[in-house]
């Protein structure tokens, strides 16, 4: 199988009864079923920045053209990721699989997209191909598809701030009183925005709580 971007069938519920054009959030319902029978996932590839607008115009062709038993979900995975500047929060969607979307469908006998569908989905304005060969996508495997549909579930918790940083990496200061002074991670601090760094002041190892956006790694 080539790689598909996620780097690494048990039991079937029934389908859902709602249609793909039913839901506009991109997620998946925790009563739907990993794989819907006689259909299975594979990764089309699309044009960056155009992943949502794809996914939006195809749910909207295979429902005019009454295509529901041959494709169903269209899913592009997204986190929410929580930054905090200045003492102001802000929370924004972030794609997951930049420049690819999750289609379930389903194949011919002979392993090659239904040519109708083939011909809607290739006539879509950022389509790419999808990942297979010679025009016969390769399904992606069940462990690919549980990361997935995982990823796909909007989460309930309140996101945090996604740090970069561990602690013991060496980090330069680009901005504040301390600008240019090189020190090291003692501590992440990801409910409050910061992280605790050590630098050294008169000769002395000092503690000091920046904002994380104020610190780069020494290395960049």
């Amino acid at each position: 199988m080539t790689e598909s971007p996620i780097m690494a069938e048990d039991e079937q519920l029934k389908p859902n009864d709602e249609g793909p054009e039913d839901r506009d959030d991109g997620q998946i319902g925790d009563d739907e079923p990993i794989i819907t029978p006689g259909m299975n996932w594979f990764v089309l590839r699309v044009a960056s920045n155009k992943e949502d607008s794809v996914r939006q115009t195809l749910l909207r062709k295979i429902k005019i053209e009454n295509y529901q038993e041959l494709v169903n979900r269209i899913l592009v995975p997204t986190e929410k990721i929580k930054t905090i500047k200045g003492g102001k929060q802000r929370v924004q969607q972030k794609k997951l699989y930049p420049g690819y979307v999750f289609v379930e469908m389903q194949l011919e006998e002979d392993g090659r997209i239904p040519q109708d569908v083939f011909f809607l989905i290739k006539e879509t304005t950022g389509v790419g191909d999808f990942i297979g060969t010679a025009g016969r996508p390769s399904p992606m495997s069940l462990p690919e598809i549980e990361k997935m549909l995982a990823a796909s579930k909007a989460p309930e918790e309140e996101p945090t701030v996604k740090m970069e940083f561990q602690k013991g990496d060496s980090i330069k200061i680009k901005e504040g009183p301390f600008e240019n002074m090189e020190g090291t991670v003692d501590e992440l601090l990801p409910d409050q925005g910061k992280v605790r760094v050590v630098v050294t002041i008169f000769g002395r190892s000092t503690p000091v709580e920046l904002e994380y956006w104020l610190i780069e790694r020494s290395d960049e």
